[in-house]
């Protein structure tokens, strides 16, 4: 075959291997290439026709050598399954740079039902000149490599990459069932139907699979062409799909299965043993069929999409949990209608931050308002922070001031890390929030302000002055602890108290912004709130507060002399206003409590005296201040005592009676609850 063949230039009578002169090395070199070498070598003319093509190139494909020879390359090609592009030979043979590593794409007669990939390079051939002069390309070679694994295991290993990158960007079970579909369609199938189950639609944790049992599955996504290989339309979102396009029953792993005359690919989305959902690829009639290869690639897609699944359900599963804490039930506003004129808002923002506002009724007509915030967002703080309006609601029925509930509720903030594990060392990522305390009373118009770290604290008086320096910033709850800072003001009639949580990441809107907020008083306290809540940062919370006073006509007050006989008069004078007011309580149980409560303050107190009784929509208070700090108990007297029985009467015939410490004495009170309709509903009159 090669005799004709001429030595390289510069070759002749140069010895080469074991003694084997050039000439002799060339052909045989040749030979192996041309008879032995798997890789296709295809030598064409200035014609662009084959002229020679290695021998087990053609064997391989089951091509006759005379089917090949002397035929143009596009028709010699399609022998192979392949269409040449003769544009890109002829620019190499007239001068154009060597194409290397093009891609060809074809289905071999011997194997027409799966696509094969060849790598083609081609170099032109010269004859070379004695002079070294340049000459045109007599022709050119191109060598022929089969990549098609090469191909293929680039192509999995991208889609992993791809699947890891793009699958589990959101926290959303939904969402990542269509990013499934998304990375697979079109370029791993031509059909993908993502389906999961309903606990996990539902936001509930997955059951374990159980041998021979698959829950309801719910087609969740789907993707690609509407047919699939058996000519059969895709299901719609929302559709139970087993039994049915996943079998009777899900595989343990990825496995092939047939479908209304096509095959399907199915494999579980699992995790721990846990099910979470099922998906199937399809490819369209004529497509390269699934492999082993694929089976395994679809393993490691699977299983990572089972795992962002799990995630988003846990996350899905907290942020049910954190919302459902969050939006905790508001205490009934007619207990404070006639403290405060009250507008509450939330901006929600998803992460549970924790945030918290209360609003709480007080003996005596007061209202105290709370405004908290955990300082680290999480699941935890929403717990945290639900724990501590507990806290809040149960410290304030001591009736403490604000600034001692502070302290007591430091402490249950300590309580609360210990218990969560944290704080067992120094440095410790304890639990802290920031809290202010305002207790407002009617009555007076005094207003007691406690806080613990940063939040908006602004108070709006009637001419429009604003007072941003209420009181000071203190230490955190759970932090340094107290002394918290607290101050007292006495606020006239109409005064706005607005109030907002914000932690110190933040630092809340400026003074600039919430004055211009806070302009023009006149306005509603729904309409600052609602200025004041697009400030906000999420997760926020506001409360805006327009102080009332309690009408005159509605509180009845008596000096008393700290003598025993006063007490006969007094009662009689309570008595009698009782009787003006035309509440619907026994008069007698009034005088009792009346006589009970001044004769304790006159024997164990010490001046100044006074009684007052107040009138509120449900309730009348009947309250004896006195000027001792000593604390009356209740105690059961023996039957031969002739005393030590007021409070014990009092604690019989009240609703609720308490203590209410103040820096110069006590305030001894008791609640007596009135008919709806009569106490609160009738025209009010007296002096």
């Amino acid at each position: 075959m090669f005799e004709d063949v001429p030595p390289l230039p510069g070759t002749e009578g140069t010895a080469a291997l074991g003694g084997v002169s050039a000439f002799a090395l060339d052909h045989a070199v040749l030979d192996a290439v041309f008879r032995q070498s798997s890789v296709g070598v295809h030598v064409l003319d200035q014609e662009l026709r084959v002229i020679r093509v290695t021998g087990p190139a053609l064997a391989k494909r089951d091509v006759a050598e005379e089917e090949v020879l002397g035929r143009p390359a596009a028709e010699a090609y399609r022998r192979f399954g392949v269409d040449v592009d003769e544009h890109v030979l002829r620019e190499v043979l007239d001068g154009g740079p060597p194409a290397r590593d093009v891609l060809m794409r074809g289905r071999p007669p011997g194997d027409t039902g799966r696509e094969h990939v060849y790598s083609v390079s081609v170099y032109p051939l010269y004859d070379p000149a004695p002079d070294g002069a340049e000459r045109p390309a007599i022709g050119l070679v191109a060598t022929v490599t089969e990549v098609t694994d090469r191909i293929l295991a680039e192509r999995r290993l991208a889609l992993l990459y791809e699947a890891r990158e793009r699958i589990g960007r959101t926290l959303d079970v939904e969402r990542t069932a269509r990013e499934l579909v998304e990375v697979t369609a079109p370029g791993f199938a031509g059909s993908v139907v993502v389906a999961l189950t309903d606990a996990v639609l539902r936001g509930k944790p997955p059951e374990l699979r159980r041998p021979g049992e698959t829950p309801l599955l719910r087609c969740t996504a789907v993707g690609g062409s509407g047919r699939t290989e058996g000519d059969a339309p895709l299901p719609e979102p929302g559709a139970v799909l087993l039994p049915g396009l996943f079998g009777e029953r899900l595989p343990d792993g990825p496995e092939l299965r047939p479908w209304d005359g096509g095959v399907r690919l199915v494999a579980p989305l699992a995790v721990r043993g846990q099910l979470l959902g099922a998906v199937a690829f399809g490819r369209p009639p004529g497509a390269d069929p699934y492999t082993e290869d694929d089976l395994a690639v679809v393993e490691g897609v699977a299983a990572h999409t089972a795992t962002c699944l799990e995630n988003a359900l846990r996350f899905t599963r907290e942020h049910i949990v954190m919302t459902a804490l969050q939006s905790w039930p508001l205490r009934p506003e007619g207990e404070t209608r006639h403290a405060v004129e009250l507008a509450q808002r939330h901006r929600p923002g998803g992460t549970g931050a924790g945030s918290w506002f209360d609003v709480i009724a007080l003996p005596g007509g007061r209202v105290a308002l709370v405004v908290g915030q955990v300082e680290r967002p999480g699941l935890s703080s929403v717990a945290t922070m639900g724990r501590l309006r507990t806290a809040v609601y149960s410290l304030t029925t001591l009736d403490l001031a604000p600034h001692e509930l502070l302290a007591r509720l430091h402490a249950v903030t300590q309580r609360l890390a210990r218990e969560q594990g944290h704080g067992d060392g120094p440095g410790a990522d304890e639990p802290a929030a920031s809290c202010t305390i305002a207790v407002h009373d009617p009555v007076t118009g005094r207003l007691d302000l406690a806080r613990a770290g940063s939040s908006l604290c602004v108070a709006v008086r009637p001419d429009g002055s604003l007072d941003t320096d209420l009181v000071d910033e203190g230490p955190l709850l759970g932090d340094d602890g107290p002394p918290f800072a607290c101050s007292s003001h006495f606020l006239p009639e109409g005064t706005t108290l607005c109030l907002a949580s914000s932690a110190r990441a933040d630092g809340g809107p400026s003074q600039a912004r919430v004055a211009q907020a806070l302009a023009a008083p006149d306005r509603g306290p729904h309409a600052m709130a609602d200025d004041l809540a697009a400030l906000l940062a999420p997760e926020r919370v506001l409360l805006v507060a327009r102080t009332l006073r309690l009408p005159a006509s509605d509180v009845a007050a008596w000096e008393l002399p700290g003598e025993l006989s006063a007490v006969a008069p007094t009662r009689h004078a309570a008595e009698e206003r009782v009787r003006e007011w035309g509440l619907d309580v026994d008069p007698l149980t009034v005088e009792l409590i009346v006589s009970e409560l001044v004769t304790n303050a006159v024997r164990h107190g010490a001046p100044p005296y006074a009684l007052r009784l107040l009138r509120g929509d449900s309730t009348l208070t009947v309250e004896v201040r006195d000027g001792a700090a000593t604390a009356p108990h209740l105690r059961h007297a023996k039957a031969a005592d002739e005393g030590g029985r007021g409070l014990h009467i009092c604690a019989m015939l009240a609703d609720a009676w308490g203590v209410r410490y103040e820096e110069d004495g006590k305030t001894v009170w008791a609640e007596l609850a009135l008919d709806a309709e009569e106490g609160g509903g009738g025209e009010r009159t007296g002096a």
